[in-house]
């Protein structure tokens, strides 16, 4: 017998497989890893397929040395996804291969995890006899009365109940007492939050009519839905009780959510409804942890994953149902290579595997909400919270009338007085200021000078907390102390501008002294449980006030929270992206949502330099229709997305000579190709070669070659061709092609 191996190396020259012979007695399937000879080393690779025969001559063909595991690593149906996205990458498929496995399996970086374990290997009577007969050691006594209920316990935890057990364990197995033995175990995750029993919720008219529509397809081919609820409606409790249902046909269920920061609440949520089945997967997990919940999954052992983008390709053992969480969140979109859309990722699952899809938001994308009204999901609305209640009061104050009242301070006068009767009446607050640090930016009031960073095109924000006060770069993390003098002009007069989260944090406890508050922002959620510990401190009442970026503002669920205010409004409003109105009035919306979630009615300000944006208007009055049919309009007008494609490749390199040489090349490729195929030159509506918003980026120039193009047949032919031209060996350069870039800084 004969395999065909991908080997684990991203390179077009071994990017087919390669054939090896199966030595006698070895058993191999497809998607099993193995270890093979590659030239003089050893190398990881995946089976594809198996022969009983070889075009190549014997003395050319090499055997595999071993397995790596006893089970295939990669199952069929993630074995075509990955085919299929290395093709629509145009990428090597060792690389997307990359993408189904814990990264840490690779090289042999992660383990089984084994513990010594005591088991009695004689009768439960007999054990209690022997230890009312020993009287020579306390200790055997003890641990034969722990080991007689007949179950088996490790050593460590023994060393609970007994001290330093070892010397009593070995006699106990040298005189055939117990047995001693490794024994592997798993290392499951814990969560900050604490595990929410089971309600039992009776669904509300709403939500039992959404579900209605979503139960028949999960037993027949499966279907697509939008489920676009207000803020609030319940939508969690819907895709829950999906849930349940497809649990009961013996299928299982991904749950993706758009920020780790999600993930505990979740979690919590989903192992007090479905207990040891519900499994997490994300980036802040140990390797171990990833790498055993990895296995429970693909031993079927969970059954309900949850977990962020990258959860989307768990092993989840006859898949029912997928629900993407928040969908109209950017981070579901991986701007590593190779790129992928964790959405469009989901929706080729599941139509590859016969499973459901719920895309589930209040602020759904402009692009998701077209395509379900051209009938591509079927749209479930939810128009109402739950039990009735009111969506919150919103109050917009207009800052530029602060400033000529002499409020030089972040938080209005609105705001002050409002936050002080929230926490007089024992209730909680949550603070938006979607940026974090001190001060936004230093300058000197002689030139205009502003401090950027050395590496990237961007200016430094101050940050108090660090030693002193640091200046950090946001991209690449570099710091330097702030200068005394401007080092353009050398004059005295540097000042600082701009506020972020830790001023904002500043400002709440000179009005509220004592009032304990918590700040998350990326500065506080480092660590392993940096998100859920934050989280459990509001949740739990003991910190009144909840200070942060965009992270707080989607998904999380506090019933104290009576009062949200939202700083600086319109921060994203004016971004140079075609998506900043959308994202401006997705996140005030989403937070604005974050009050009267319980049985207190809730009050939101949003504080503004630009109260009559209509952005602003929609967002406070949760109208998303309006908002939708607005900025389609706009989209239509411009042959923006979804009328449009937007293409760009993305050159950079420490050179800014050579990042410009490959931009220009790309052009002259592209214009060259409009030339040869006249049918794709009118579907290119534009082509322009520019600098991006951040000119430099971690040392590295960088220079954009955008392009406009009509949807169209023909337009799968112009992106391949496409694709292929950003493969060219480019001199000190570094070529990225994008479709529809998730930022266009």
């Amino acid at each position: 017998m004969y395999c065909q191996v991908i080997i684990d190396i991203v390179h077009e020259n071994v990017a087919s497989p390669f054939t090896y012979r199966i030595p006698e007695g070895m058993n191999l399937e497809p998607g099993q890893r193995v270890a093979v000879p590659f030239g003089r080393r050893e190398k990881e690779g995946i089976v594809l397929s198996l022969s009983e025969t070889s075009d190549l001559a014997e003395s050319r063909v090499r055997d595999v040395l071993r397995p790596l595991e006893d089970y295939a690593a990669v199952p069929a149906e993630l074995m075509e996804l990955a085919r299929q996205m290395a093709q629509d990458a145009h990428c090597p498929l060792a690389e997307t291969l990359r993408l189904m496995l814990p990264a840490q399996m690779r090289g042999g970086r992660v383990h089984v995890k084994t513990e010594k374990t005591a088991v009695l290997n004689i009768p439960c009577e007999d054990a209690l006899k022997l230890a009312e007969a020993e009287k020579r050691s306390p200790k055997r006594a003890a641990l034969l009365r722990a080991l007689a209920d007949g179950k088996a316990h490790t050593v460590r935890e023994l060393a609970g109940m007994v001290k330093d057990p070892a010397s009593a364990l070995k006699k106990l197995s040298a005189d055939g007492s117990i047995r001693l033995s490794e024994e592997e175990t798993l290392r499951i995750p814990g969560i900050t939050f604490e595990n929410c029993t089971d309600p039992g919720f009776t669904l509300t008219a709403g939500q039992r009519e959404a579900l209605d529509e979503i139960l028949p397809c999960l037993t027949g081919k499966g279907g697509r839905f939008l489920l676009h609820g207000v803020t609030g409606s319940g939508k969690t409790e819907v895709f829950m009780a999906a849930v349940h249902e497809t649990l009961s046909l013996g299928k299982s269920a991904i749950i993706l959510v758009p920020e780790i920061a999600l993930t505990p609440q979740m979690v919590s949520w989903f192992r007090g409804r479905f207990g040891p089945v519900a499994a997490v997967i994300h980036s802040r997990l140990s390797p171990g942890e990833r790498f055993d919940e990895w296995r429970r999954i693909r031993r079927g052992e969970a059954r309900v994953v949850i977990g962020a983008r990258s959860a989307v390709f768990s092993p989840a053992r006859e898949l029912g149902l997928i629900v993407v969480d928040e969908e109209h969140e950017s981070t579901y979109m991986s701007d590593h290579h190779p790129r992928y859309d964790a959405r469009e990722v989901a929706i080729q699952r599941c139509e590859r595997e016969n499973a459901t899809l719920i895309l589930a938001s209040a602020t759904p994308s402009i692009l998701s909400f077209a395509r379900a009204r051209r009938g591509d999901y079927m749209l479930l609305e939810m128009p109402r919270r739950v039990k009735d209640r009111p969506l919150p009061e919103v109050e917009i104050v207009d800052m530029r009338k602060e400033l000529e009242n002499g409020n030089r301070t972040v938080l209005s006068s609105a705001l002050r007085k409002t936050l002080k009767e929230c926490v007089s009446r024992g209730e909680q607050a949550m603070l938006l200021m979607n940026r974090r640090g001190y001060n936004s930016f230093v300058s000197c009031r002689s030139c205009g000078y502003v401090v950027k960073c050395p590496n990237c095109d961007i200016s430094m924000t101050y940050h108090v907390a660090d030693n002193d006060g640091l200046l950090r770069c946001h991209y690449c993390g570099h710091a330097m102390r702030p200068p005394e003098t401007c080092p353009e002009c050398g004059g005295r007069y540097i000042r600082y501008f701009g506020a972020g989260t830790q001023k904002v944090e500043e400002e709440v406890a000179k009005l509220l002294p004592g009032v304990s508050t918590v700040r998350m922002d990326y500065d506080t959620t480092g660590g392993k449980d940096g998100h859920g510990k934050i989280l459990e401190e509001f949740r739990s009442g003991r910190a009144r006030i909840l200070i942060g970026t965009q992270m707080i503002a989607k998904g999380l669920d506090f019933p104290q929270v009576t009062l949200v205010g939202v700083i600086a409004a319109d921060m994203t409003l004016n971004l140079p992206d075609y998506r900043s109105r959308e994202r401006t009035f997705q996140l005030l919306t989403q937070v604005a949502g974050r009050a009267g979630r319980g049985e207190k009615p809730g009050k939101v300000i949003i504080q503004t330099y630009k109260p009559e944006d209509p952005v602003i208007g929609y967002a406070a009055s949760q109208d998303y229709r309006s908002f939708f049919e607005d900025e389609f309009r706009r989209r239509r007008r411009g042959l923006y997305p979804p009328f449009t494609l937007l293409a760009r490749f993305l050159t950079e390199s420490r050179s800014e000579t050579a990042a410009e040489h490959a931009a220009n090349h790309l052009e002259r490729e592209i214009r060259e190709m409009m030339e040869k195929h006249p049918v794709w030159q009118k579907k290119i509506l534009h082509v322009t070669n520019d600098t991006p918003g951040v000119k430099v980026l971690r040392g590295k120039s960088r220079r954009h070659v955008l392009m406009k193009l009509l949807v169209s047949p023909e337009t799968d032919e112009m992106i391949a061709a496409m694709t292929e031209m950003a493969r060219e060996p480019f001199e000190e350069t570094e070529v990225w092609f994008e479709i529809n870039p998730t930022t266009m800084i």
